[in-house]
């Protein structure tokens, strides 16, 4: 990028924020990729403003055969999408000169743990260390609630009515949800937080999960905290992923008879057809049963 260009990225970053309302996560992803665009121009000579659309495609097609999944390459497109948008609404492009078409995204179905492994996870984190009580709630809480790594990391205490068994979780697009917490997991957070947390607490934060130092948890730390209880529960790391917990919460509870819509609103998404997901991957794994296990 050159030095013009680059002064636009923090415009493009408060555009993101407060006029399109995205994540803080979707503002620092689009960053990078408009970043790694940039490069891609320079590398070839080309301008990154105006952006040409044969460029874009053509970048485009570069991270397709560089081998980044799917779902990296939309986001990439996405981003010069948003881009584009940005730079009309700034009087620097004109309107209909630049667009990069989204490619078709592969359909992936979640991975997910059954509940005996889930039992296994949490059993890894038994002890009465302010550690093992930390990592213990934040992956009851996690599964109990089918929360987002980075909601986990970003929950307040005041997000938490422990008397009323609700929790008031920030999603994408700092959207507020009300979901309920009961049974075990609403009792770890509050073993937590009796005698977990205030071995913990430096006065430096009012979120509920904090590291060893007093510090927020972050998104990464809560990554750790799965692969690290996964080791050590036996799971291999290529079954663990960042939002593991929330993806078995979801299909456990379609197996056992909640209806979509509930769902929809407890993981807060904003379609219908991305909580459809979990039904496909269920019927799938009901297919797989029925086809070899001996007794079906």
């Amino acid at each position: 990028m050159s030095p013009e260009d680059e002064l636009l990225l923090p415009e493009f970053r408060k555009y993101l924020r407060y006029e399109r309302g995205c994540s803080e996560n979707t503002v620092k992803a689009y960053g990078a990729d408009l970043l790694r665009w940039g490069g891609f121009c320079r590398e070839r000579n080309l301008p990154l403003v105006p952006p040409e659309a044969v460029a874009a495609a053509s970048f485009i097609k570069s991270l397709t055969e560089a081998g980044y999944s799917s779902s990296t390459v939309q986001r990439h497109a996405a981003a010069l999408r948003s881009w584009g948008v940005f730079l009309v609404e700034e009087g620097i492009l004109e309107k209909g000169v630049f667009d990069c078409p989204l490619p078709e995204k592969g359909k992936s179905l979640p991975r997910i743990l059954s509940e005996g492994e889930i039992r296994r996870l949490f059993e890894a984190s038994m002890g009465e260390d302010p550690l093992d009580l930390r990592d213990r709630a934040v992956l009851e809480t996690g599964y109990g609630c089918g929360l987002r790594a980075g909601e986990l990391a970003g929950l307040r205490l005041q997000d938490v009515d422990m008397a009323g068994g609700l929790i008031r979780p920030l999603g994408k697009g700092d959207k507020e949800r009300v979901v309920p917490f009961l049974g075990e997991a609403r009792n770890r957070l509050r073993s937590y937080l009796e005698k977990g947390r205030p071995a913990l607490d430096r006065g430096l934060s009012d979120r509920v999960f904090l590291s060893r130092s007093g510090k927020n948890l972050r998104r990464e730390d809560v990554w750790r905290i799965i692969r690290k209880r996964g080791r050590i529960a036996g799971i291999p790391l290529s079954r663990l992923h960042p939002h593991i917990l929330r993806h078995s919460f979801a299909t456990h509870l379609l197996r056992r008879g909640m209806d979509l819509r509930t769902l929809q609103e407890i993981l807060g998404h904003a379609s219908i057809a991305t909580t459809e997901r979990y039904t496909h991957f269920d019927l799938e794994l009901r297919d797989v049963y029925d086809r070899t296990h001996p007794r079906a």
